[in-house]
């Protein structure tokens, strides 16, 4: 099947409505409003195929590089092509399914992530604060957290919107898997108050540090 032909068939399982709130979210005006659900169902027709993922990637529509991300194979990638490619990412959303599908199957992560804590670029630095609270949660060993904490305390405040929601995420994951500076973490969401006022569905936990954390503690028991 050729990118025309998933591209015409994308459009037509497009929903104006979903695009106009898609656009309204952030995402550009090269996507058509599909639902992921029927993307999901896409992917499991076509099977994994890297060259047509490459292709669906290059094109820079929405719906095409979230497909891709579902039919990549990581491993064929080298590191200097992951991180060409999450530097033309299109939208939040292509960087969350990229981040979780992709980069973070890759052997490489750990030297992608060193790279993209420095990085200038915001989807380069919102994959690497992704990968950084994935660390803090489990695999913490070798990193300094305080001077993590040290960090999101003077550049979250003024950080791209991008990166600030991992920047956020890595907070958020110091206070909620270590004890010693939870107080802290708190502290710093509460000084900084980034998505204090985060609308949420009942039994929903806001993205808001304090909430977040005080949450997740509970229900870890």
């Amino acid at each position: 099947m050729s990118v025309q032909d998933l591209l015409a068939e994308l459009e037509s399982l497009g929903d104006p409505a979903r695009r106009a709130h898609n656009q309204k979210a952030g995402a550009p005006e090269n996507q058509f409003g599909v639902k992921l659900g029927d993307l999901r169902t896409i992917a499991k027709r076509l099977k994994s195929n890297h060259p047509l993922a490459l292709e669906l990637w290059a094109t820079g529509n929405v719906e095409a590089q979230l497909l891709a991300t579902l039919l990549l194979k990581p491993k064929e990638l080298s590191a200097s092509e992951v991180d060409a490619l999450t530097r033309t990412t299109t939208c939040a959303q292509v960087a969350d399914w990229w981040n979780s599908y992709v980069v973070a199957q890759h052997p490489e992560k750990e030297a992608l992530r060193l790279k993209w804590m420095k990085a200038k670029d915001r989807w380069a630095a919102r994959a690497g604060w992704n990968l950084t609270a994935s660390r803090v949660a489990v695999d913490p060993d070798g990193l300094e957290l305080e001077a993590l904490l040290d960090r999101i305390e003077k550049e979250l405040p003024k950080a791209a919107p991008e990166v600030q929601w991992t920047m956020n995420w890595t907070l958020g994951t110091l206070g909620i898997h270590h004890a010693k500076l939870r107080a802290r973490a708190v502290a710093i969401g509460e000084q900084i108050g980034l998505y204090r006022d985060w609308p949420v569905s009942k039994g929903c936990t806001p993205p808001y540090v304090p909430v977040w954390v005080e949450a997740m503690v509970k229900r870890k028991g």
